[in-house]
């Protein structure tokens, strides 16, 4: 059964109240405050650092194919800490979405930026593309992007993913699915991550929010 790459929000979708419970509260940025822009083009250039590797622990390199494109607008931050956050956040994306189009489940990308019930639920989500033997294509974009790190010692990032312009495509019989054109293809990504004793920001869990940047 073909479907669009929004099954993302069955598949992560975690309670809310465990998962701000988890996060506590912390100075910076106010990551529970409503993302808006949906409908707008980001308001600016996607990060130069866009397809590059964070710096630090030996960071798995991530390739995505020419007919899959993810842009992530305005993915900086002048804080230091908090760009960490950002940079591992988007890796963590890049590689579910490398994974989906090779087919690999078991990806040591995912593993690599996903802990614990996220790791669980991304190979879930993963795997239930390579049960029907879907990939992706078309043009995904990630903005609106707000991070901080809580009194606990938490990271928590929040995003949007505008998905109407992706589709999921048949590896065996071609046929193309577009994801509907829809405010529901518009997620709001809530993440709360930990860092590993290799000093990497891994996304412990994740919910996904259907219309959520409105």
């Amino acid at each position: 059964m073909n479907r669009p790459i929004r099954l993302m929000t069955a598949a992560l979708t975690v309670s809310a109240s465990l998962f701000l419970a988890a996060c506590g509260s912390g100075d910076g940025d106010d990551a529970s405050d409503g993302i808006k822009g949906a409908d707008t083009d980001g308001g600016g250039k996607a990060s130069a650092s866009a397809s590059a590797r964070p710096k630090g622990a030996e960071r798995p390199e991530i390739k995505l194919p020419s007919e899959f494109t993810a842009t992530f607008v305005n993915w900086t931050n002048s804080d230091p800490k908090v760009q960490r956050i950002l940079d591992d956040g988007r890796e963590e994306l890049r590689a579910k979405y490398a994974a989906i189009i090779d087919g690999d489940p078991d990806s040591d990308a995912v593993a690599f930026y996903d802990t614990g019930a996220s790791l669980v639920t991304a190979r879930t989500w993963i795997r239930s593309f390579v049960e029907t033997d879907d990939s992706l294509i078309g043009e995904i974009k990630v903005y609106d992007a707000k991070a901080h790190v809580t009194d606990n010692g938490a990271g928590v990032l929040f995003y949007c993913v505008d998905e109407r312009k992706s589709s999921t495509k048949n590896r065996r019989t071609q046929k193309v699915t577009r994801t509907p054109d829809s405010p529901d293809s518009v997620l709001q990504y809530r993440a709360r991550l930990t860092k590993s004793p290799r000093g990497v920001w891994q996304t412990a869990a994740l919910e996904t929010v259907p219309g959520g940047c409105k």
